[in-house]
Formats: structure tokens, sequence, C-alpha cells
């Protein structure tokens, strides 16, 4: 393991991301249309580090107008880059569709931005997808995605605000002198 990676472990970027392991409930709302909210529901998921605790996979469970709708994301953080990073997928927002994201250089917030191509018989549309994740508290999490038109209009499309509900000693986050 590398001295940059430990370090990050113990009080970078790694270790920001470790806070959200856990089992969380919450609520998820949706809008189409920023003035309308399409849908709210419950949503349930397990945040775990993977591969030693270089990233950590949001795996969760919800509905979108009572059909269920399950999602897989995993962020991690390039040390070379100082970027965040992520794939998601998800069975009602991105269709076959693997969305890759990256934050900024250097940006300290979790905040990435990826693409996907809105697509009718008649239109073929490049939109941006940006997804903000605040920390309330140790126990309290907001996760922002806002729909970014192609003339870089943003409004909010998901808000899931999560509350920890369990933590487990074996998602436990990073702790310097210890390796999960």
């Amino acid at each position: 393991m590398s001295e940059k990676f430990e370090t990050s472990q113990a009080s970078g970027a790694h270790y920001q991301l470790s806070r959200f392991v856990g089992e969380w409930k919450g609520t998820a709302k949706t809008w189409f249309d920023p003035n309308k909210l399409e849908d709210e529901s419950p949503i349930s998921g397990t945040m775990r580090l993977i591969l030693d605790g270089k990233f950590i996979m949001h795996e969760y469970k919800g509905s979108f107008k009572e059909k269920p709708m399950t999602g897989i994301a995993i962020y991690g953080y390039q040390l070379e880059l100082q970027k965040f990073q992520c794939a998601w997928i998800d069975s009602f927002h991105n269709g076959t569709s693997i969305m890759f994201s990256e934050g900024k250089r250097g940006d300290k917030d979790i905040s990435v931005l990826g693409s996907y191509v809105y697509v009718t018989p008649d239109i073929e549309q490049q939109w941006g997808w940006r997804t903000h994740i605040e920390f309330i508290s140790d126990d309290e999490l907001v996760i922002t995605a806002y729909n970014v038109s192609p003339d870089g209009q943003e409004s909010k499309a998901t808000e899931t605000i999560y509350k920890k509900v369990q933590q487990h000693p074996f998602l436990s986050p990073c702790i310097p002198d210890q390796i999960i």
C-alpha cells in the first residue's frame, strides 16, 4: 500500500468516503419538471468498503411510483488526478448504460459529473448528470442529482435523504491501523 493511500485513508478523501459505511434508510424524491415533484418513496441502502478500502459500494433499493427500483454506485478517489469518480447503474434511470462521472481536480466536495444521451426518433441530445453528496452529520447524508441540459441549465432530478440505521463492525470506517 502506498504512503499516499495510507494518508488518504487516515485523514483524506478515502477517509471521507469511509464515513458512508453502514446501513441507511430514508426518502427518495424524483422530479422530471423542476416545478413538480413526481414521486416520493422510501429507500434503503448499504454502503461498504471494497478492495481494501479503495472504493465504497452503495447498493440501494426503492421504488418509483410503486414499481421496484435497485441500483449500485461505486465511488472512489483517484489520488494522482485528485478527483472523485463514480460508476453508476440503476434499474430505473440508466436503462442498459453505465454512467461514469468525475469531479473537478482538487475538489474537496464529493460532486461528480457524468453524461447520458437522450434519444427519441427525432432527437439525440447529450445531457449531463451531476451528483453531489453532503454529510449533514455522521448519521445523516443527502445525495442530490441534477439534470444538466445541453445548454448548461441545472435542475434537481433526485434527492435522497438518508439516516444511518445501523453500523456493522465489519462495515466500520477505515482506521489507520486497521485494514478491513
